[in-house]
This record gives structure tokens, C-alpha cells and sequence, in this order.
């Protein structure tokens, strides 16, 4: 099933802090639950993260009584302002409210009668486009997978982290569904531990090999020539190529050019922010200190114990191989390509 689908007047979302012990689904009609969830990581990954904001946005729309103009424009413009400060580094979130936004002018502009139906159809055909570009993202990449390739991953980036299909995990499956013999080695990355407790069960469940491995033995793993490959999730890009993505990621890149591994970001479009030059204008979320000093409820530090939990790092584009995107797979320099790739998808 889907990530995030709507359902009878209600968004419904799976439960991500719930797996992999069990299976739970989140049904609401409350844009501030739909918020919580989104800050509390119930959903995660930059692509559905952006599709629940879109799928937010038609809610509020929907749940204002009196369908004015004047109404429905505060209506939005709060709901806007709840679902923005949940998550400052994912592109998606603010890709997608933004893009609510103005498709609600030109409803208006146009003259539609039923702008909160045709929010919700907007959401909708968001949250399909989405599984289209991540089918393009898995056939695309599959083809830098050979039989008989390793593939080393951070963090989690299966059908969990998007409406469904993935982003880096995609290739992989699809690479498996093809008949290529293929292996992933999969970090646990911590602090919440999303590897281990998303991007194993859905390997498990794909029938995808597999070996879980602690974050800091990814090194020694490289070291000993396992690893053909690097495909990786990523959460903003900036216009020269300088990534945001899961804390740990920038290390797995360090590792994979001291090793001469190749360094795949899988990334659709909507998750590179051409309005950012580079990485020093990238926001960093920072999380509670609990989420390091707590695992599943059990204290494992000093409760006061001095901590910083950043969610992200940034690695530098001269790091990464290539992006694998719903428009190719791009190379440096990326200025040139992102541009180029943006202009043939308008054109």
C-alpha cells in the first residue's frame, strides 16, 4: 500500500515509528495531526513528506465552511504556517506547500467553483506523479547495477521514504526483480535507526539480500572490497550539487572516494532547490537530545548528558558521482545539468 493516501475525508499514513514489531496506520482529518506526524518522523523521506504537506494543504481547504475567497485564503495561509515548521531541510515539504499555493491562485484566477475538489485532485495527481517518477528513478538506476553487485546504502530509502517504490532503494529492488544476483549492505544510522528498523524490513520483504551492518562498519566493509556501488536518499540539493541528506551520509561519501566506490544520489527533481547556490545556504535540522540519549524507551546515557543531534549533513558535490533523477542520470558539472534537466522538463 501507499505511504500517504487519502481515504474518506481522512489522510491516512503508515506508521513508520511503529515498524518493524508492528503494522499501524495513521487516519486524520486535523492538519495539526498531520503536522505532529510529520515532525515526529511517523512519516519520513523528502518525497513523502511533500506529498502528506499537498495532501495537508487540500484538507484544511475542505474543512473551511464557508468556501470564500477571503476564507479559504486564511484557511491555507494557516495551515501553511503549521506544516512549514515541522521539517526546515527537507525540499519537498516546502516544494510542495508552495506549489499548493499557487495552484490555489490559479484556481482562482480561473474561476473555479470548487477549489477545495480540485485541491484535493491536485494532491492526488501529486502523490501519483510521484510513484511515476520513482518507477523511473528504479529502471534508470538499474541499469548502473550489474549481476553480481554489492550495493551499500544509508539510512532509509525504500517505498517508506516516498508514496511508494523508493528512491535509493528502488533501483535495487528493481535490479533484484530483473534476475541480477545482487547483494546490499544497509548502516543502521543511528540515532533513530532507520536502517535497521525500515530499510531491512523492506529489503526482507522484497526478497532483496541483504547484511545490516552497524554505522561505523561501513569502513572496514569498504576496505575489504565488498562494495561495487554507493546509492543513496537525499533530502535538498542545492543548484551546484552540494547535498543535504541523512546524518552519516557525508561520511559514507568520504569513505567511498578514499576506496574509489562510485557515489549515487537518487533524487527526483522536485528535491533539488535551484534558489540555493550551495551548501552553506542548506538549513540543518538539529532534533532532540532524547532521540540520542533514549533507544525504544530505554535510557542509555546520562540523562543530562551533553549531546547535539543534528538530522543532516552536507556533502560536497565533488563527492558525488552522479544523480540519478527522473530526467537522466546526471553528471558534473552539475550547474550545467540541473539547469538543462529543469529546462527540458518545462520545455
Amino acid at each position: 500500500m501507499r505511504t500517504v493516501s487519502w481515504e474518506d475525508g481522512q489522510i491516512v499514513l503508515i506508521d513508520q515509528t511503529r515498524l518493524p514489531h508492528s503494522f499501524e496506520l495513521i487516519k486524520t482529518s486535523e492538519v495539526p495531526r498531520v503536522a505532529e506526524a510529520i515532525r515526529r518522523l511517523e512519516v519520513r523521506g523528502a518525497p513523502a513528506i511533500g506529498v502528506t504537506a499537498a495532501y495537508g494543504m487540500a484538507l484544511a481547504a475542505l474543512q473551511e465552511p464557508s468556501g470564500s475567497e477571503k476564507d479559504l485564503r486564511a484557511a491555507l495561509k494557516k495551515a501553511y504556517e503549521v506544516l512549514s515548521k515541522t521539517r526546515p531541510t527537507a525540499t519537498n515539504l516546502f516544494w510542495a506547500l508552495n506549489h499548493m499555493m499557487s495552484f490555489t491562485e490559479e484556481l482562482f484566477k480561473s474561476g473555479e467553483k470548487d477549489i477545495p475538489a480540485a485541491l484535493l485532485a491536485e494532491a492526488e495527481r501529486m502523490a501519483d506523479e510521484d510513484v511515476a517518477i520513482n518507477q523511473r528513478l528504479a529502471e534508470l538506476g538499474a541499469t548502473l547495477i550489474k549481476d553480481g553487485d554489492t550495493i551499500h546504502t544509508h539510512c532509509n530509502c525504500g517505498p517508506l521514504c516516498a508514496v511508494d517504490l523508493g528512491t535509493a532503494m528502488a533501483p535495487v529492488i528493481h535490479a533484484h526483480q530483473q534476475g541480477k544476483k545482487i547483494h546490499c549492505y544497509t548502516d543502521e544510522t543511528r540515532p533513530r535507526l532507520q536502517g535497521a528498523k525500515l530499510n531491512a524490513w523492506e529489503l526482507a520483504g522484497a526478497g532483496v539480500p541483504y547484511t545490516l551492518i552497524t554505522d561505523n562498519t561501513a569502513a572496514y566493509i569498504m576496505q575489504q572490497g565488498k562494495i561495487d556501488m554507493v546509492m543513496i536518499g537525499v533530502d535538498r540539493v542545492a543548484a551546484n550539487g552540494d547535498t543535504a541528506a541523512k546524518i552519516g551520509v557525508y561520511g559514507v561519501a568520504v569513505l567511498a572516494r578514499h576506496h574509489n566506490i562510485p557515489f549515487y544520489a537518487v533524487s527526483p527533481l522536485s528535491t533539488i532547490d535551484m534558489s540555493l547556490a550551495s551548501a552553506g545556504e542548506i538549513p540543518v535540522e538539529q532534533r532532540d537530545p532524547d532521540e540520542v540519549r533514549i533507544i525504544n524507551d530505554t535510557l542509555i546515557t546520562m540523562p543530562d548528558a551533553n549531546v547535539v543531534n543534528y538530522a543532516f549533513d552536507v556533502t560536497p558535490n565533488e563527492l558525488i558521482t552522479a544523480f540519478i533523477t527522473e530526467a537522466g542520470i546526471l553528471y558534473p558539472p552539475y550547474e550545467k545539468t540541473f539547469k538543462e534537466a529543469f529546462a527540458n522538463r518545462e520545455s
